[in-house]
């Protein structure tokens, strides 16, 4: 399986919205926002346009397969500090395409000189939490019952943080950025 990753630009809305709603609702609870409405993706592109966001593809045969997006407000109190938000295709998880994405992020990360990363997902989603721990993110906070689904039903949200200050001076004490 191929797949190529590129920023998600505009002519991209309506292959977000399929891509968006061939997934389990389930896996966009941690977005605050349901990514199936038309008006979330135009909101989206906007915080892209404005460079609140950077946000990535993954795509195969012209397909959305994957999505990540870097989340900041560069203008609040907690300004060095980015959501990730990472969504894979249920058909294609397990197959490294959502860890080439999320290593994207960090790189972009990187470039926009933040200082910590955050994600939030549900603690049943084993394979989301696995993953983000193999690249160095860690386990902060537990908030019990912070979202509902379609059904009213609430869900605990897990965040995770990465620390890339002290990733950085890592990479530089081992000489891995010479």
């Amino acid at each position: 399986m191929t797949h190529r990753i590129r920023r998600f630009r505009i002519a991209d809305r309506e292959a977000m919205l399929g891509f968006a709603d061939a997934l389990p609702d389930h896996d966009l609870l941690f977005l605050g926002r349901d990514l199936k409405h038309p008006r979330v993706i135009a909101a989206w592109l906007g915080a892209i346009a404005e460079e609140w966001i950077d946000s990535l593809v993954a795509e195969d045969d012209g397909a959305i397969i994957g999505s990540a997006a870097l989340v900041r407000d560069p203008l609040g109190w907690s300004a060095h500090v980015g959501e990730v938000r990472l969504l894979v295709s249920a058909q294609r998880r397990g197959q490294g395409l959502g860890r080439d994405l999320l290593e994207a992020i960090l790189r972009i990360a990187a470039e926009r000189g933040l200082a910590k990363l955050t994600a939030a997902m549900t603690p049943d989603q084993t394979g989301a939490i696995a993953l983000f721990e193999s690249l160095g993110f860690r386990g902060e906070a537990l908030l019990k019952d912070q979202v509902r689904d379609r059904a009213g039903q609430p869900h605990d949200l897990v965040i995770l943080s990465y620390d890339l200050s002290r990733s950085a001076a890592q990479h530089r004490a081992y000489g891995f950025d010479s």
